[in-house]
C-alpha cells in the first residue's frame, strides 16, 4: 500500500497565505510528492511583459512604439510609448483581442513607469483600457484605468521613477466618454463577441514631449490556473496581530510625560497605564482622555520597540488601523533609525507612515524626515471615506525608494538614501494639540474634539522575500517528518478525511520539524500552514 503526500500552496492576498499537505497513512514503502503553485486567475493575454523583444499577440497602431529599452517591471523588456509629433491630436499604442461570450467576467490591470528624464508635458496622457465589441467591432461598453496626466505626475499621484499597477475598474459611457461607475470585474454586455485590452497614449497638437512605460499587462478571464512557485516571495517574518490579552512587554515599551511637548509643543502627558493603552478584541487601543496629570490636560499613550525589536533593512511594513476624528488629534504611526540615541533626530532618519490631523480626517500623510529634508505628500479618501475606518497602509521600503500605499494604492514614492539604509524601530502614538495640527488651544480641543478618543491598531506585520512558504515531508524509521521555514510567521492546523467544511484546529503543541506515525487505519490527515 502507498503513503501518498500531497501539498499544495493557495495565496489569498498579501496578508493571507495558506500551504496544503495531505498524508495518507500505512505501511508502504514510498512517498510521492505533488507541488502545486500559487492559485490564481488565468492571464489570457499573449506575450503580456513583451519578453519575446517583439509584439507577438500585439497589433500596434501609431508610428511611437518601441521594445527593449529603457526600465522594466519584470523580465527583460518593457514597452515605450510616446506620440506622433504631427502637430495634432494623435494616438499611439498597442491592442490584443480575444473572443468573449456575453455575461463572461474579467480583470484587468498593467504597469507603469514615467522617467524623470523624460516626463509627459503639457496634454500628453496615457491610459489602459478594455472594451466589449460586437461582431462588427462596435464598442459595447468601455472601461478605463485611472488616467496619467501631467499633472497627476506633478502631484505624486502618479509618481515619477516608480512602476505603478493600474488597475481597469472605471467604467465609461462610449459615446461621451464621462465616468459612470466603478467596477473590479468587467462583465461581457449581451451582443458581445471579443474583448480587447489596449494601452493608449494620447498626444497633444502642440509636439509635447514625455512618452510612458508599460509591462506585464493582466486580462484575466476569472478561470484558475496553476503557476509554479517562485524562488523568493514576499512572507510575513514579524508581526504583531494584537490577539492576547495584554500588550507584549517583550516587544513593546512606554515612553512617558510630556518632555517639553516632544519638540511639537504637544498638550497630553503619556503614560504606560491601561487606561490609555490596552488590548481587547484583537485590537489594540491607544486613547486620549480628558483628564488632568502633571500639569496637562490629557493623558494618552506613545508606544515604542527601541532596544526590543529592529526592523530588517528594507523590505515591506503594513499596519491596518483606523484614528479618531477630532480637534487637536494627531494620530501617528512611524519608524525611527535604532541609532537614534547615539546620533539624535534627525541625524537618525524618520519615516511617516499615518499621520492626520483629526480635524480633517479626510486624508493620510506620508513623510521622510532627515538632515536631507524632509519630502512629503498626502492622498485624499472619497465617496465620505475617512481615517476613521479601517485602512491597510504600506509602506514599501527599498534600496533606492520608498513608497506609501493605502489599501493598496501607491499615492507616493520618495528616492531614498543614508540614513534610510540601517534597521529602524517602530513608535505607535496618539498626540493631542502640538504644531502639525495648528496650535490649537485647550478651549478649541474640548469643544471639537469626542473624549475618550482613540486609535485602534489590527496588527502591524514585516515582509521580507523568502523561499516559498511551504511544508517538506521526508520519512525516518517509517514515520513522516514534517518541517517548514522559521523564519516566516505561520502556524500548522490539520483536519482528517476532507478539505471540504471549516473544522481546521491548531496543532498547539507542533514543533518544527514535527514527527508522526502513519495511521495504520489509513486515514487521511490534512495539514496547513496559515500566514500570519
Amino acid at each position: 500500500m502507498t503513503r501518498h503526500i500531497t501539498l499544495n500552496h493557495v495565496r489569498t492576498g498579501i496578508s493571507k497565505k495558506i500551504f496544503l499537505a495531505r498524508v495518507v497513512g500505512g505501511c508502504a514503502a514510498c512517498i510521492a510528492f505533488l507541488f502545486a503553485g500559487e492559485m490564481k486567475a488565468a492571464n489570457i493575454l499573449t506575450n503580456p511583459g513583451f519578453d519575446t523583444d517583439s509584439f507577438t499577440g500585439w497589433t500596434t497602431y501609431g508610428p511611437n512604439n518601441h521594445l527593449g529599452f529603457g526600465p522594466v517591471h519584470d523580465g527583460n523588456y518593457s514597452l515605450k510609448v510616446y506620440q506622433a509629433f504631427n502637430g495634432q491630436t494623435n494616438y499611439t499604442g498597442v491592442y490584443q483581442d480575444k473572443v468573449a461570450s456575453p455575461g463572461a467576467a474579467y480583470s484587468a490591470d498593467g504597469w507603469a513607469y514615467n522617467s524623470s528624464g523624460d516626463l509627459l508635458t503639457n496634454q500628453n496622457i496615457a491610459w489602459i483600457e478594455v472594451t466589449f465589441r460586437n461582431g462588427s467591432g462596435n464598442i459595447l461598453a468601455l472601461y478605463r484605468s485611472s488616467i496619467i496626466t501631467t499633472n497627476a505626475i506633478i502631484t505624486g499621484i502618479f509618481p515619477k521613477n516608480t512602476w505603478v499597477d493600474l488597475a481597469v475598474t472605471n467604467q465609461y459611457d462610449p459615446n461621451s466618454l464621462q465616468v459612470t461607475n466603478t467596477a473590479t470585474s468587467l462583465v461581457a454586455p449581451s451582443g458581445t463577441s471579443f474583448v480587447r485590452y489596449q494601452i493608449d497614449f494620447q498626444g497633444d497638437q502642440h509636439n509635447s514631449a514625455g512618452s510612458v512605460y508599460f509591462d506585464d499587462s493582466t486580462l484575466d478571464d476569472g478561470t484558475v490556473a496553476v503557476v509554479p512557485p517562485v524562488t523568493n516571495n514576499w512572507n510575513i517574518v514579524w508581526d504583531d496581530e494584537f490577539n492576547g490579552t495584554s500588550i507584549n512587554p517583550n516587544v513593546w515599551t512606554f515612553e512617558t510625560g510630556n518632555n517639553g511637548g516632544w519638540g511639537n509643543s504637544e498638550l497630553e502627558y503619556y503614560t504606560g497605564r491601561t487606561n490609555n493603552a490596552y488590548v481587547s478584541g484583537g485590537l489594540l487601543h491607544i486613547v486620549a482622555r480628558q483628564e488632568s496629570m502633571g500639569g496637562f490636560n490629557y493623558t494618552s499613550a506613545r508606544m515604542k520597540t527601541l532596544g526590543l525589536y529592529a526592523t530588517p533593512t528594507y523590505g515591506r511594513f503594513e499596519w491596518r488601523a483606523r484614528t479618531p476624528a477630532g480637534v487637536g488629534m494627531w494620530p501617528a504611526l512611524w519608524m525611527m533609525g535604532t541609532n537614534f540615541p547615539s546620533v539624535g533626530w534627525p541625524s537618525c532618519g524618520e519615516i511617516d507612515v499615518v499621520e492626520n490631523n483629526g480635524a480633517n480626517p479626510f486624508f493620510v500623510q506620508g513623510s521622510l524626515h532627515s538632515n536631507a529634508g524632509g519630502p512629503t505628500a498626502i492622498t485624499s479618501f472619497t465617496g465620505g471615506d475617512s481615517i476613521t475606518n479601517f485602512h491597510t497602509y504600506l509602506l514599501d521600503w527599498e534600496t533606492n525608494s520608498i513608497s506609501w500605499l493605502v489599501d493598496g494604492q501607491v499615492y507616493e514614492a520618495q528616492s531614498s538614501q543614508s540614513p534610510f539604509d540601517a534597521p529602524f524601530f517602530f513608535l505607535m502614538n496618539l498626540a493631542v494639540g502640538g504644531q502639525y495640527v495648528g496650535y490649537p488651544t485647550v478651549s478649541q480641543i474640548n469643544a471639537g474634539t469626542v473624549f475618550p478618543a482613540e486609535m485602534q491598531v489590527d496588527y502591524v506585520r514585516v515582509y521580507e522575500q523568502t523561499a516559498p512558504l511551504q511544508i517538506s515531508v521526508t520519512q525516518s524509521n517509517g514515520n513522516f517528518v514534517l518541517s517548514w521555514p522559521a523564519n516566516i510567521v505561520c502556524h500548522l492546523q490539520t483536519q482528517t478525511n476532507s478539505l471540504a467544511g471549516g473544522s481546521w484546529s491548531d496543532i498547539s503543541s507542533a514543533t518544527d520539524p514535527l514527527v508522526m506515525a502513519p495511521d495504520p487505519n489509513n486515514v487521511s490527515v490534512f495539514f496547513r500552514l496559515v500566514s500570519p
